[in-house]
Formats: C-alpha cells, structure tokens, sequence
C-alpha cells in the first residue's frame, strides 16, 4: 500500500509527453486556419468515424450495433461540422476556436490534478468509477480560469464576467461529454476507445470533451452573430 500515492501519477510522464507533441500541432493549424485547420479536422473526423466502428463490432454491441452506429457517426459528425463552421468566421474564428480547445483542455487538466491529488466521493460510481467530486470542481475552476486568460489575451476589453460564464459553460459540457464516452464504454465492455495516443487511449478518449462543447460553442457562435467572440 504504500506506492498508492506514487501509482496514481504512474501514467503523468506519458500523457505530459503526448500533450506536448500534440497540442502544438493542434494549437498551429487551428491559428492557420484554412486548409491546415480543415484538413486536420477532416482526419480526426475520418480517425474518430473508424474507432466507432471499430468499437460497434464488439460482441458487446452487437445487439444495439443498428443504432449506436449511425447515432455515434452522427455525433462525429456534428462536432466537426461545428468546429469547421466556428473557423471559418474570418474575424472571431480563430479565437473562438482557441477558447473553445483550451479551455476544454485546461479542464480535463484541472480535473485529473485534482482527483488524483484529493481523491474523495466518487462522481458517478456506476459511470466512471475513477472521476470524483474533486476533479470535477478543480476541472470546472481549470476551464474558468483558462478562459479568462484566453480572454484576455485574445481580446482587448474582454468582459470578465461574460468569459467566466461562457467556460463554465464549456467545461460542464465537456465533462458531460467525458460521461458519456465512459457509459458509452462501459455498455461495450471496453476500458480505452483506442490504443492511439499514449497516456490517453483513442480519440474519442482525448477529444470527448471538445465532441460534446464544440456544438454548444457553435450555437452560442450562430446567436451572437458572425464576428462576434464568445465572451462579448
């Protein structure tokens, strides 16, 4: 018992490592835009399409394999569509995009220092049994705080308190996204999605959270107007 403390940061260096490899590439095509950022999409869309097909050929799916494909495909779908849609606008797209990545990204930071630092009840036991109160609260404070700094940054005269409300707004349907892959999982019996990214799984391991915030931010985007940053 006494490497507990050790064992649960057993697999930091790995996910550390990954993120630094991949979150510059992600971070440069979507500053680009155009066809960097489309074809990146495109691929991760394509990626993600074969994972969910690959997982619905489980024997453990075989018996709702006629709907959980279409429904899953669909969702790719809409999550890159709503990406695609959010970059395109010449004058906010590039920022709306950051905001949106970073602060889903801050969030599952925030939410794994914290479970694994604090520990505590569990969230949703017959869900996730490994997600607590804590990381949810320390997630949700990461995704705050990323997006007043992205905010900031990003735009003169940001108004703070809108910027806030917009990523909580994220970062609890991001979380949500992160629940449902886990039930989505747990109903086909599998613990990764994929053995693609070191430290995280499959894509749908690394990006649930951004699947299920990029539509959110996109309707925001579609009632603001065209032009207009999520936080004003």
């Amino acid at each position: 018992m006494a490497d507990r403390p050790t064992s649960r940061w057993a697999d930091l260096g790995i996910r550390v490592l990954s993120a630094i490899v991949l979150a510059p590439i992600a971070v440069a095509c979507v500053w680009l835009g155009g066809i960097a950022f489309t074809l990146l999409a495109v691929a991760i869309m394509i990626g993600l399409a074969i994972e969910w097909l690959t997982l619905c050929r489980r024997p453990a799916a075989q018996s709702s394999a006629a709907l959980l494909g279409p429904a899953g495909l669909a969702y790719i779908a809409l999550a890159g569509a709503s990406l695609l849609w959010l970059r395109d606008d010449p004058h906010a797209g590039r920022a709306d995009v950051l905001f949106l990545l970073l602060t889903v990204w801050a969030g599952d930071i925030g939410a794994y220092l914290a479970g694994r630092w604090f520990g505590g009840p569990r969230l949703a036991p017959h869900i996730s049994p490994g997600k607590t109160w804590s990381g949810a609260l320390g997630g949700l404070l990461a995704a705050i705080a990323a997006g007043l700094l992205v905010a900031h940054l990003l735009s003169v005269g940001a108004d703070a308190w809108r910027a806030a409300l917009v990523a909580a707004i994220l970062g609890i349907v991001a979380q949500a996204g992160d629940l449902l892959e886990s039930f989505v999982k747990r109903r086909l019996e599998v613990k990764d999605s994929g053995h693609l990214i070191p430290g995280h799984g499959g894509l749908f391991d690394r990006l649930d959270g951004v699947l299920a915030a990029a539509p959110v931010a996109a309707l925001l985007a579609l009632t603001l107007g065209r032009g207009v940053v999520l936080w004003q």
